[in-house]
């Protein structure tokens, strides 16, 4: 059985990733952990958690060792707008962070999962159906530290033999936790303010296609890789998967379906309108789908529908 350290375990993937995982192998086999106490209680005290910094390897090998860890999922960094204000403080959080987890799986012979993003590709790249292997430049620093990233985990596992697995993720949206400042945040804010004020302003403008996944898919992807046979992946670091690509206008005109009132306008943000553009349409998950198995359940209709009822549910609509 897996003894499994999830880092940034109170951020958006980390809050439902720990469940899934504790509900998978147990609860006293996932320690989560973040840099504060100040999130869901069932992460915090559903089983073993840790304030953990991930700049601070010698307290995070120590939490390695109180608990007998044999798997690493390292999830905690800065995402792409808020990175964009700090571009500094999201290199010394993604790159020494992860640096930190890779010399610590090393020395210990654990195993690595760490997610990249669509945001390491950029204007070059080929927008519609990007293939796993392609041209990398993105323009912003949290695409920048995605590339470097996919790049040290596979030195990793060439070098010393580190178990490295990673998928590039596409923008997630989820009803149980707010995004934590990425770009495609608005495709989880429409629902909230969809149900909350039947109206929404999109600061992404009309027609920008960008590759989404619904959290769900987003935790089968990790937990199915996770224990996916070794000799069969390729690519191990920085798979692409998909699960639908869609503009504004397209979410917007599936939540009518539910909600015929709803209306939406546009305030478009040039900053994350920019890093947006530079993005891919829609990515080619061939490789995944063959060396792992990967298949989404959802798609941006059957998301919808849950995505509604649940958050009904959940803000007593």
């Amino acid at each position: 059985m897996r003894k499994i350290l999830v880092t940034g375990g109170l951020g958006q993937i980390g809050s439902e990733l720990v469940i899934h995982l504790r509900n998978i192998y147990g609860d006293d086999n996932i320690v989560a952990s973040d840099i504060h106490k100040n999130g869901d209680e069932s992460v915090i005290y559903g089983g073993p958690f840790e304030i953990v910094d991930v700049l601070d390897g010698k307290k995070t090998s120590e939490v390695v060792s109180k608990y007998n860890v044999d798997t690493i999922i390292h999830l905690a960094a800065l995402l792409s707008a808020v990175g964009e204000k700090n571009p500094a403080r999201a290199w010394d959080i993604n790159m020494n962070g992860l640096f930190n987890m890779l010399e610590i799986s090393k020395e210990r012979k654990l195993s690595l999962f760490t997610p990249s993003s669509i945001a390491a590709f950029g204007p070059d790249t080929p927008a519609d159906n990007t293939p796993q292997d392609t041209i990398q430049r993105p323009t912003t620093m949290y695409g920048v530290t995605k590339v470097a990233g996919e790049l040290l985990c596979d030195y990793y596992f060439k070098k010393y033999g580190v178990d490295t697995r990673g998928v590039r993720f596409p923008g997630l949206i989820s009803y149980q936790t707010l995004p934590g400042g990425g770009t495609t945040d608005y495709a989880v804010h429409i629902y909230y303010d969809a149900i909350q004020k039947g109206r929404y302003t999109s600061y992404i403008d009309k027609g920008t296609y960008m590759d989404m996944m619904y959290m769900p898919d987003a935790l089968n992807a990790i937990s199915t890789l996770l224990e996916a046979d070794p000799s069969k992946l390729i690519h191990r670091n920085a798979f692409n998967i998909t699960a639908m690509s869609f503009e504004p206008e397209q979410i917007a005109a599936e939540i009518k379906k539910h909600i015929p009132n709803f209306e939406m306008d546009y305030n478009v943000d040039s900053v994350r309108q920019s890093i947006a553009n530079s993005w891919p349409n829609s990515l080619d998950d061939s490789a995944a789908r063959e060396e792992w198995g990967w298949n989404p359940k959802y798609d941006l209709s059957s998301m919808t529908k849950d995505m509604l009822e649940k958050l009904r549910t959940r803000l007593g609509k």
